[in-house]
């Protein structure tokens, strides 16, 4: 007959504790520290318990929990109960948890050959060019998917390289990604070809072979959206639900002080100075710049500081509305921020990202007589030239300086 702990999986075995079970009351707490519901850190101790019976009964000692052993469990207890989304997160969440106190080994994963070279390369950009560590991802990401593309399964034979798979991959991924985008895999593929060059891994130049992707300065037009239309998304979010009213906090500071997606990731509690009415915003490059808090800007973000934020430990200024209660991960939050403002106001939006409230701050300063230098200062742009593609949307100036078309009135 089965027993009630069999058929109610979110019932605790009674049986012999396992290797986990003295540490099961310290991870409880850290959810609770987090932001976790009462019922949903009662239902994650129920998992945890459930795993440290299974290792019991496997024989599986401590140093033997590992992401391997949390596809086991999960295998299995799909086979016995209904299986609920976040429980490999929350055993990887308890490994991580354990790994951070000592408590169990961080095992490297068993590495390919193309791991192994993306290891190595990583650390050239590092130590030898100097790359931050957003910049080396991104080679990192670039490299990865054409080595993945030209060897699949196979073996890595970097001997093989020859000019025409370079050629036929920036012609492949300039077709369905950006100009921008194409360009920075270019500059990623020259970089890994010099280094396999320079360790004698390819014989030849394959970097002189990459070809160059076309993208002219101020070519394009900024995507903007005009005064009335940011009026009308922040107004569409004025409501009483707690995520919108944080949501309008950080649109606030998109449209009034055109700060970057990362730099709302980046702000902390320590960036406000209430007392002075400025903000240290954390730029591109590492720079930091003060800007002046304005008035509406203040009032509304000390209201979501005193009765919207979580209560956690985390310094960030933006927290994550459902636990666990942290700061962004990344700029892509915020852009995310923006696509449902977008979707309230019912704006059909050029572009969905957060820049486009930047470049509408711009173009309305512009509009407003501002100049060139000024918009800079504001945008913190470290060269004037990165400004002058917001000359193009100011049309008096630009009818003062047009030319009659030939054969029509002067």
């Amino acid at each position: 007959m089965q027993s009630h702990s069999d058929r109610n999986p979110c019932v605790p075995l009674k049986e012999a504790d396992g290797p986990l079970h003295s540490y099961i009351p310290d991870f409880t707490d850290s959810l609770a520290n987090r932001g976790y519901s009462k019922a949903c850190i009662a239902y994650k101790f129920c998992l945890v318990r459930a795993f440290d019976q299974w290792m019991r009964q496997h024989q599986i000692k401590m140093e033997g929990f590992t992401e391997t052993r949390i596809q086991e469990f999960i295998r299995h207890r799909a086979k016995r109960y209904s299986k609920q989304r976040g429980d490999a997160a929350t055993l990887r969440s308890l490994l991580k948890h354990l790994q951070e106190a000592d408590v169990v080994s961080y095992l490297q994963p068993k590495m390919s050959a193309l791991d192994h070279l993306q290891l190595r390369f990583a650390h050239h950009l590092k130590e030898q060019r100097g790359l931050r560590p957003k910049s080396v991802r991104q080679y990192l990401f670039h490299t990865r998917r054409f080595l993945v593309e030209r060897f699949a399964d196979g073996p890595l034979s970097l001997s093989e390289l020859n000019a025409q798979d370079i050629v036929r991959c920036i012609l492949r991924q300039a077709r369905v990604v950006s100009p921008h985008a194409a360009r920075c895999m270019a500059k990623a593929l020259r970089s890994l070809l010099r280094f396999l060059q320079q360790n004698g891994e390819i014989a030849t130049d394959l970097a002189a072979r990459v070809p160059s992707v076309a993208n002219w300065s101020l070519s394009g037009l900024p995507k903007y959206l005009s005064p009335r239309q940011v009026k009308l998304v922040l107004r569409k979010s004025n409501h009483d639900d707690p995520i919108v009213r944080r949501d309008r906090v950080i649109l606030l500071l998109l449209a009034r002080l055109g700060l970057r997606a990362a730099e709302i990731v980046r702000m902390t509690l320590d960036d406000i100075d209430w007392e002075a009415g400025e903000l240290t915003i954390h730029g591109k490059g590492g720079h930091r710049d003060k800007l002046p808090l304005p008035k509406d800007v203040g009032q509304s973000l000390a209201k979501y500081l005193k009765q919207l934020r979580p209560s956690c430990a985390c310094r960030r200024v933006f927290i994550r509305s459902v636990a666990p209660h942290e700061g962004f991960s990344d700029s892509a939050a915020v852009d995310i921020v923006v696509q449902r403002a977008l979707r309230r106001a019912g704006i059909d939006a050029p572009t969905r990202g957060a820049h486009l409230f930047r470049h509408s701050l711009a173009t309305q300063m512009l509009r407003n007589g501002a100049s060139m230098s000024e918009i800079a200062k504001i945008l913190r742009h470290q060269s004037e030239s990165s400004t002058a593609i917001y000359a193009k949307v100011d049309l008096s100036a630009l009818r003062s300086i047009a030319q009659p078309w030939p054969g029509g009135a002067a």
